[in-house]
Order: C-alpha cells, then sequence, then structure tokens
C-alpha cells in the first residue's frame, strides 16, 4: 500500500544523509526521516510522498539512541521552528555526523575516499553563535522563524542559536505592520542593524567586521557569514591551503565584499594582483569603496561566466560558491587556466563531490579536505579543499 501525507508507521531509524535527515524503508520505500537518530525505532508521521521517495517526522521515539538529549529550544519539534535539525541530537555526535555526510558524497559522487578533519567554531553549547537572523512576520503580525520546507511563521520570543545580543532585543515583542522579512545583523564589534526592504529601521549604514588584522566595513544586506567566528577559521583555511605568493596573480570567484580579497592583497605585495568577481551589487560598492586605495585589487561585477576569461596568467583561483556549486562553463575556463592551485570552499557537499570528480578527471590532484561545523544544531557543513596541478 503506497504511503499518503498523515499516515503514520513505525520505522527503524538507519544511516544519515545530506541535508538533515536520516535514512529509513517502508516496503521497499525510502524515507527521509526528521528528529530522529541512527539506531532508533520511531513513529514517523509522513509530512511529504513524491514518486520516488517519502518524507517523515518522528512524532514517537520507541526506541532511544544513547545520542539523544532534550532540545534545549521549545520550538525545535515536529511541526516548529525549521532553523535547526539537530537539537536532539548530543553536540559531538553531531559532528561525527557531518563527517559522515561528507565521507559519503565523496564516496558516492567522486568515486574516492576520504577522512576530513572536522573543525568545530563551538565544541561546548552549539548555541549563541549566530550573527545575521532574517525573521518572518506572522498573520498576528509577530516575528517568527519557518517551519520546515514551509512558509508557514513559527512565531518566537528567542532564538537560541542566535547571539545574546540579538535576543536581547525588544523586537520579538513588537507588532509589526506589514509582511516583510525583518533582517537582524550583529558585528564582530557587536554594531546591531535591523533593516527591512533593503532599508535601515534602526542602527549603522554599515557593519564594522575585524578579522585577525583585517577590517571591513560592510552594508547589512552584504553576504557575511553567520556564525561570529566563522570568518576569520574559514580565512585561515583558505590561506593555508592555497599558500600564496609574492608577486602572484590570484582570482577570489564569487568573492562577496572581499573577506579573502584583503588578505590577500597583503600577502601577494604591490607586484602582485588579486581579482574579485563578484555578481551582487552592494558587495561590489562596499568592495569599491574599501579597497579603492588598493592597486593591487581589481574588482569585476558580473558574473563569473562572463568575467574569468578575461583575466590572464592566473597562479591561484580561491572560490566560494553558491550552495549549487558552479557551472560547466566555469569549471571548464578554471581548467583552461591551468592555475598551479585551487582552494574550494563549498556550503554543500553534494556539489562540491560532483565538481571535484571533474577536476580530478582533468588533471588536478585533491590536495586537502577539511570540514567545518560553523552552523551548529543545523545539518549545515562548510567544507575547504585544495587542488593542485599534477
Amino acid at each position: 500500500m503506497s504511503l499518503t501525507v498523515g499516515d503514520i508507521i513505525s520505522l527503524d531509524i538507519g544511516t544519515i544523509a545530506n541535508g538533515g535527515h536520516f535514512i529509513a524503508r517502508h516496503n521497499d520505500q525510502i524515507i527521509f526521516v526528521r528528529h530522529s537518530i541512527t539506531g532508533e525505532r520511531a513513529n514517523v508521521k509522513i509530512t511529504a510522498v513524491n514518486s520516488k521517495f517519502a518524507f517523515g517526522d518522528a512524532v514517537e521515539i520507541l526506541k532511544k539512541s544513547k545520542d539523544r538529549v532534550n532540545a534545549p529550544c521549545k520550538y525545535a519539534h515536529p511541526e516548529g521552528c525549521g532553523g535547526c535539525d539537530f537539537q536532539h541530537i548530543d553536540i559531538k555526535t553531531q559532528l561525527n555526523f557531518k563527517k559522515i555526510v561528507i565521507q559519503d558524497q565523496f564516496k558516492r559522487i567522486a568515486k574516492i575516499d576520504i577522512n576530513p578533519d572536522l573543525i568545530s567554531a563551538d565544541s561546548n553549547s552549539g548555541l549563541n553563535w549566530r550573527s545575521r537572523l532574517n525573521l518572518g512576520i506572522s498573520e498576528n503580525k509577530k516575528l517568527g522563524l519557518r517551519s520546515h520546507k514551509s512558509n508557514k511563521i513559527i512565531e518566537i520570543d528567542e532564538c537560541l542559536i542566535s547571539l545574546k545580543e540579538i535576543n536581547k532585543l525588544d523586537v520579538f515583542s513588537k507588532h509589526w505592520k506589514n509582511n516583510d522579512n525583518i533582517k537582524i545583523s550583529c558585528s564582530s564589534e557587536n554594531d546591531i542593524t535591523i533593516s527591512h526592504l533593503g532599508g535601515k529601521i534602526s542602527g549603522s549604514d554599515k557593519l564594522k567586521e575585524v578579522v585577525g588584522d583585517n577590517k571591513f566595513n560592510i552594508s547589512p544586506q552584504s553576504f557575511w557569514q553567520s556564525h561570529k567566528s566563522a570568518p576569520g577559521i574559514i580565512l585561515e583555511q583558505v590561506l593555508k591551503f592555497a599558500n600564496i605568493k609574492k608577486g602572484e596573480r590570484v582570482c577570489d570567484l564569487y568573492g562577496g565584499v572581499g573577506l579573502f580579497t584583503l588578505p590577500i592583497s597583503k600577502i601577494i605585495g604591490e607586484n602582485g594582483e588579486v581579482h574579485l568577481i563578484e555578481t551582487n551589487r552592494t558587495c561590489i560598492d562596499d568592495a569599491n569603496e574599501m579597497f579603492a586605495d588598493l592597486k593591487n585589487i581589481f574588482i569585476h561585477h558580473g558574473t563569473v561566466e562572463q568575467k574569468l576569461g578575461s583575466i590572464k596568467k592566473i597562479d591561484t583561483i580561491i572560490l566560494d560558491p553558491p550552495r549549487n556549486g558552479i557551472s560547466k562553463q566555469v569549471i571548464n575556463q578554471m581548467i583552461e587556466k591551468k592555475p598551479h592551485t585551487i582552494v574550494y570552499v563549498s556550503c554543500n557537499p553534494s556539489t562540491l563531490a560532483r565538481d571535484t570528480k571533474i577536476l580530478l578527471n582533468n588533471k588536478y590532484e585533491l590536495t586537502n579536505v577539511v570540514g567545518l561545523d560553523l552552523f551548529p544544531m543545523t545539518h549545515h557543513v562548510e567544507c575547504v579543499t585544495s587542488f593542485t596541478k599534477k
């Protein structure tokens, strides 16, 4: 009998899958289950069905895993807030599951075995790290976060993974007049800006971010990593793997406001070049303003597909693309440029493994893989990899 939405069935929970689900089977059908843990038996409520798979929530745990804990957040439960996936899992076990996901994606897609180190940005509670928070407005005109794979707004009075400075704001007790998102941004210097539809409600026009000895002034609408420690951790790994030398020519693809560009410009010196390519206008405006006096930084506004081809003789390419990875055109352009080093930062192990396979088939060797747990309590994991020309 085929499953339908709303059915409740008892399932044995298997291995973790990419995306915050665990795999179970029922009558030879694969079911992706949230709020569960490998080794558990649970009553699962079916939430969605398609021609290949079904999806469900573990609504009652019949056999508990030793790694199960009580979720610290009162909104982290089936049909609750969809922002966190793993609040019911011990924090150290979350790390292990993320490592398994990375290994599985590389094994299945890139056809290679890897054993990456996993660096945690927060080995303690996994709470109070998020510096950027996008909130929706409910029918009751209160702020909240969306339920998993839904436009339903779950009203909240705090978000435990957000910085304490954000939770102290009075925004959660207010009534809001419209149905558009509210964005709260808190910088490393504790500047807090609240914005709506790209316009500032309160706070500074620019946020001061400090990463090591690098200082940035960025618009609240510009992309910036959400974990308070993430920019420094990612930058350290990128520079370590890239091993950039004085006088080299470097490309920073999907470069945002220039998190990598600025420190690279200090390494390469006045005879080197670093080319930042970014399509977002706000990020480009910030970069142009910050780097106007730096003669070895070249800023290109447009897609990587449009801009990479015009840059000659590239020694190193650094890229940090969106979740869908890079297009065939971009990866072909990269291969044609023959950089001696490629450092690939990815927030999606699946597309990273796909693109890794192409590079391996085109005379590049995978030299480093590290996982970065920059999003505790969620399924998200960042990877930094490096490839060298054979």
